[in-house]
């Protein structure tokens, strides 16, 4: 099986094609740089994604965002834990709002001051 893939590490947008045998990774072309080749590598054996949204607090809502990458297949049971929480204020940019979801940590991307 041939995958087609852009690659997205860096600007350059290589065109990567990874070609698949029994669930294995046997060849990657395309690639400018080594760090193509392991893009496409993970993205064919364990896609990971960092989860950007936003969270419900006092006074509407703050934007959030995994602190890392997290497996594809976990996005949607990360984002039920994230629907369930309400973020307290004050916050601010890289408060960590909840501790270990899906295995990253899910932390402020804006500052929040409490509502006057």
């Amino acid at each position: 099986m041939l995958r087609e893939l852009t690659c997205i590490v860096c600007p350059m947008g290589c065109q990567l094609k990874a070609e698949i045998t029994d669930n294995k990774i046997v060849n990657v072309s395309g690639n400018t740089c080594p760090r193509g080749k392991q893009y496409a590598i993970n993205e064919c054996t364990d896609p990971q994604r960092t989860v950007t949204t936003t969270m419900r607090c006092a006074g509407g809502v703050v934007s959030v965002k995994t602190d890392r990458t997290i497996s594809k297949d976990k996005i949607f049971e990360c984002m039920k834990i994230i629907n369930s929480h309400f973020a307290p204020l004050p916050i601010h940019v890289g408060d960590v709002i909840i501790e270990k979801a899906c295995g990253a940590n899910i932390v402020a991307t804006q500052n929040k001051e409490e509502a006057v």
